[in-house]
């Protein structure tokens, strides 16, 4: 996860393929917790965690550290939280699917404290 960590988010105009199966599975590797699913509607992928806290302050507390790196790396993920709970879902807009940037955010989501 380490070398995720340590790179930066690239933004993408959809100039790229969406990364397939086999490119999935070996970035998912790199983080940690993280499920891949599919859009039923398109059968496009994103990457998908849920955090648990011990009550709704922790959770907003997380949610805006997530904002922060998400403004830092200009990659911005989709966000669902309330008492004790935060989810993060994540994909690139652009390209309907799964990019090296999105498994970048992911990995520096999880080394908040």
């Amino acid at each position: 996860m380490n070398d995720l960590v340590n790179k930066k988010c690239v933004p993408c105009e959809g100039n790229i393929p969406a990364f397939d199966k086999s490119e999935i599975h070996k970035y998912l590797k790199k983080v940690d917790g993280w499920d891949v699913k599919s859009e039923e509607d398109n059968k496009s992928y994103f990457l998908i965690k849920e955090f648990l806290f011990k009550n709704f302050k922790d959770s907003q507390n997380f949610v805006n550290s997530v904002s922060e790196i998400a403004e830092k790396e200009n990659h911005h993920p989709d966000i669902s939280f309330g008492w004790g709970y935060c989810r993060i879902k994540i994909f690139t807009h652009a390209i309907q699917g799964l990019a090296e940037s999105d498994f970048i955010l992911a990995a520096k989501i999880d080394k908040i404290d």
